[in-house]
């Protein structure tokens, strides 16, 4: 999930609570301007991303693979 406003980090919480009371086998990852680290850990996110070029690394260590598709040039 990202945020890009202050007023919708809330609902982050929400979703999380959801998944998690659900049983939902999924992983969360948030992000965006007003997000850090540490409110990623308050709300129970597995895990944080300060852009999209750290959100597919950290989605591929989430997902425990190296690489989605090889292109080769």
């Amino acid at each position: 999930m990202s945020a890009l406003l202050t007023t919708t980090m809330g609902y982050m919480k929400v979703v999380i609570d959801k998944i998690k009371a659900e049983g939902m086998p999924v992983k969360t990852m948030v992000g965006g301007a007003p997000i850090s680290p540490a409110f990623a850990e308050k709300i129970g996110a597995d895990a944080f991303a300060k852009n999209a070029t750290e959100a597919v690394e950290k989605a591929k260590a989430l997902l425990g693979i190296e690489s989605i598709v090889n292109f080769k040039l």
